[in-house]
Order: C-alpha cells, then structure tokens, then sequence
C-alpha cells in the first residue's frame, strides 16, 4: 500500500471517531440488551470480533448485557447422546432428559465461551444463568413442551451490581421454576424480558438475517409498532420473524425504548448499529 494511501485511510479512520462522539455521548450510561443466536456466533474469528465490539462498548460507558441461543450446539449434543428432540410450533419439546442437557450445553459449552472470548479482549465477563440470584423464575409455557418456561417474575438487582463493579453479565435462557424446576426458555423471549426488567435502552436482536423485510424482499430500516402488527397480518412478517417482532413489541410495551432486529454475522453489526449514522438492520420503536 502506498503512504498516501495509508494516510487516507488513517484520515478516514479519525473522521469515523469523530462523527461517532454524539452516539458515544448519547449512550453513555445506557443499558444494551443484545441477544446473540447460536447461529450468529459462526467462526472463532466471528466470536473474536463479537467480543471486541462487547469491550468497546463497556469501554465508552455503554453497559452491554449478553442473552445468548445455543440451539445449533444443543442439536448436536443430543445427536451424539442419542436422544431425540421434537419441535411443536417452532419449540423444542424439552422432556427431563433433554432439559439436563440444555443446561450442560447452554450453561457451560456456550456460556463459557462467550464469557472466555470477552475476557481474552480485557473485559470482565461473568456467566449467569437464568436460575442465578431469581433473575428469571419461569410458569410452564405448555404441558404439552415440557420444561418450556415462560419468564413471570424477574429480580435484575444482581445486573446492577455488575454493572457498578464493570463487569459484562452474559445469560444463558434457563430459568427457575417455583417447585425447584429448570426451565428452557426461548433466547428471544428471554432477553426481551430482561431487557424489559432493566428498562433497557436498547435490545438489539442479533441473528442470520438482515432486519425485518417488506413485500418486495427489501430491509425496512425503521418501524413503528403499529406497522409491524400491520405486516404481519397481511403476512408480510411471518415464519421465523414473528416470534422476534413479537418480542419486540413486548419489550417495547414494558419501557424499553427501541429495539434492532439486525444481521449477527455482518462485521461490527453492533457498533454500527449504536454508533454510526447509517445504524444496521430494522429499528422497530414505540407508536
């Protein structure tokens, strides 16, 4: 590469910081829920990016929360003991025996690396569950699942306490019945609602799409409530989006300000979501 290249390229990356300076004043003390699919963790270099964008974002004064999936790994644990799994509407059916390996994999494969990948960029990552200090005490969803819960009460004050002693709390989706159960929880709805529990600024929906697409196949960058009830009745929303607008349209109800359904594969997805101009995927915010 030629120096006056070089020297552009410096020049562009100091106009990139500089226009960033309001987005990094406007968040500065917020709450960011990212939900992270099992799916949009992809590559060890991918997780590596993810991480470093997750350091950032402590590091501007941003307080960034991480919900984690994990179906993909789950899959394939339950493949190599041999036991089978069923889905009914898009739910995984979750019997005793597939419960216990939910958790193995959610709370130790995954959690573990995700928590291993920020501390190795100088974060301080902590890896909780669900279950931990009655974050998420969970109601059955249907009897027909199994151990498939439904957040009903939350208790986010163990969030706070990390927050205040800088460190990054990363969220397997299990939660605790009130008869001692362990419950699987979908990933979406789970960070919907602590984000809803933290009165989030942000819950940021990362997974293998785009953002939220109308009629003609194009990104709609920004919505309001009200148009995506629209589109799914008309059934432009539908399928594997409808269980992540409704989230959506949930945490919104219960204060979080704004939610991104965006493309966790896409390089920096996150930070330019929250600190560019050009932002990333579909913002859905309140009518």
């Amino acid at each position: 590469m030629k120096k006056r290249d070089m020297n552009r390229d410096w020049i562009a990356a100091a106009a990139t910081l500089s226009s960033a300076l309001p987005y990094l004043q406007r968040y500065d003390g917020a709450i960011v829920v990212i939900k992270l699919g099992g799916h949009a963790m992809g590559s060890d270099e991918g997780m590596e990016s993810f991480a470093r964008d997750i350091v950032l974002m402590q590091q501007v004064g941003v307080n960034p929360v991480i919900v984690h999936g994990g179906g993909p790994m789950i899959n394939a644990m339950l493949d190599r003991l041999n036991i089978r799994s069923e889905f009914v509407n898009g739910k995984r059916v979750t019997d005793a025996a597939t419960v216990e390996v939910v958790e193995m994999v959610l709370s130790g494969l995954v959690n573990k690396r995700i928590v291993q990948a920020i501390n190795a960029q100088g974060g301080r990552a902590v890896g909780l569950s669900g279950k931990d200090a009655g974050l998420m005490t969970c109601d059955m969803t249907d009897p027909a699942l199994g151990f498939v819960g439904t957040p009903s009460e939350m208790n986010p004050a163990l969030m706070h306490t990390l927050f205040e002693n800088d460190m990054i709390p990363v969220i397997a989706p299990l939660g605790g019945g009130r008869a001692g159960e362990t419950f699987n929880v979908n990933g979406d709805t789970a960070a919907g609602a602590i984000a809803a529990a933290l009165k989030a600024d942000r819950l940021l929906l990362l997974t293998d799409v785009a953002g939220v697409k109308d009629g003609d196949g194009a990104v709609v960058t920004e919505l309001k409530a009200a148009q995506i009830r629209a589109m799914t009745a008309d059934g432009t929303i539908a399928g594997g989006m409808i269980p992540k607008t409704e989230t959506a349209l949930g945490a919104l109800d219960a204060g979080v300000r704004a939610v991104v359904i965006l493309d966790g594969r896409a390089p920096n997805a996150v930070l330019l979501e929250l600190f560019t101009d050009h932002g990333a995927g579909s913002m859905i915010r309140p009518d």
